[in-house]
């Protein structure tokens, strides 16, 4: 009796484990891959949060500004910095790996990304002194030509390494002491400028080779221990403008072996100055260069220690005129951004809420959408 129980047993388990088979063997075979983006639109954001909650794991996120949708990530290691190639075919991530994830022996390395499908195609190992900071506009940029990249480094001494794009190896390093941030040329390939904390510019002139072979210094064009200028500027060729703490904004022409200056002029109203209307944020102005616009994130009641606060408006800017054109709700904004061509969209980064608001900036700013939940702790935003 137990031995026909047994096989009465085995028999059942046998008939269960063939149509096991059989169901299985009518599966298809599903082979795991990757969606496809679509083309680039002029709209696509890619937002660089260092995720200061867990730092090693820093990410680019990439989203569509068009509908407001998720796209992708790119992973940007321990305090990534990002910059697109001027063609916007590649993204280059200057970053730190480490062996034991947060400790141990430190690599750092400028990381390769296809902008078309986010796929790392290849990495240049750097001296392990990249700067290990917030990203700013500046701590990572390229050439107009994209021939060299520049990565800002601090030990805590500040240099810049010269990578060469197109032997794919460092070039040389170059000592930048008591200046910060990278401001390439917009009309030659082999110069860049740097501000400095006597108020004064670095001008980098290199050779063929990525050698420096020229270093000027220019006149003194902002006070920083009355009125000191936020890091982060706007690029229009040659020309970059900054804002100050104070509300002045400046204009630095950096073509030349060494950088020359408009007067600064206010954001201002004596009533609005009066009020406590400052600047505030981190990348917090956004220039629209074929309309002549720039767009600024403002707040009031402002006091020493508040030029990082969230917007409470953006105000935008006729260079021309020199005169306020438009005024908004700030959503809170700690990063701002524009597209290019004949339909700008403004996009703003929530610093409170963690999202991100879009405008039509094509004439009055006006808010068109918004997406929420991005990001943990991002700074800074680029377009494609």
């Amino acid at each position: 009796m137990v031995r026909y129980r047994a096989l009465k047993t085995c028999a059942a388990a046998l008939l269960i484990a063939l149509s096991g088979t059989s169901a299985n063997a009518e599966l298809a075979v599903e082979i795991p891959s990757v969606e496809k983006l679509a083309p680039p639109n002029p709209y696509r954001i890619y937002l660089s949060d260092v995720a200061i909650g867990h730092i090693v794991d820093g990410r680019l996120h990439v989203l569509d500004g068009d509908s407001m949708k998720y796209l992708g990530v790119i992973s940007t290691a321990y305090a990534g910095q990002a910059v697109l190639s001027p063609d916007r075919n590649e993204i280059y991530v200057a970053t730190t790996y480490y062996s034991r994830l947060s400790s141990g022996d430190r690599t750092d390395t400028v990381d390769i990304h296809d902008a078309r499908t986010l796929t790392k195609t290849g990495e240049i190992v750097i001296p392990p002194i990249h700067a290990q900071s917030l990203h700013y506009k500046g701590t990572i940029r390229t050439s107009a030509d994209g021939r060299w990249l520049y990565v800002l480094n601090a030990t805590p001494a500040i240099s810049v390494t010269v990578l060469d794009l197109q032997a794919k190896k460092v070039a040389s390093q170059i000592d930048l002491p008591g200046c910060w941030i990278l401001l390439p040329a917009g009309s030659v390939s082999n110069r860049f400028s740097t501000i400095c904390g006597d108020g004064t510019m670095l001008t980098v002139t290199l050779d063929g080779a990525g050698q420096a072979v020229d270093q000027q210094r220019s006149a003194k064009f902002f006070d920083p221990d009355v009125d000191p200028i936020f890091i982060h500027g706007e690029q229009d060729g040659d020309t970059y403008r900054f804002v100050s703490y104070g509300g002045d904004l400046y204009t630095a022409h950096l073509g030349g072996p060494v950088a020359n200056f408009e007067p600064k002029w206010s954001l201002l109203t004596a009533a609005e100055r009066k009020a406590g209307w400052r600047p505030g944020g981190y990348q917090l102005l956004a220039q629209h260069n074929a309309s002549g616009r720039v767009f600024v994130g403002m707040h009031d009641g402002a006091k020493v220690g508040s030029h990082k606060t969230p917007a409470k408006e953006i105000w935008g800017f006729d260079l021309k005129t020199q005169k306020r054109v438009t005024r908004a709700p700030g959503s809170n904004a700690i990063a701002l951004a524009v597209s290019k061509g004949d339909k700008p969209r403004l996009f703003a980064y929530d610093g409170v809420k963690g999202g991100i608001a879009a405008y039509d900036a094509s004439a009055a700013l006006k808010l068109v959408k918004r997406m929420e939940g991005v990001g943990e702790t991002p700074s800074l935003m680029e377009l494609h």
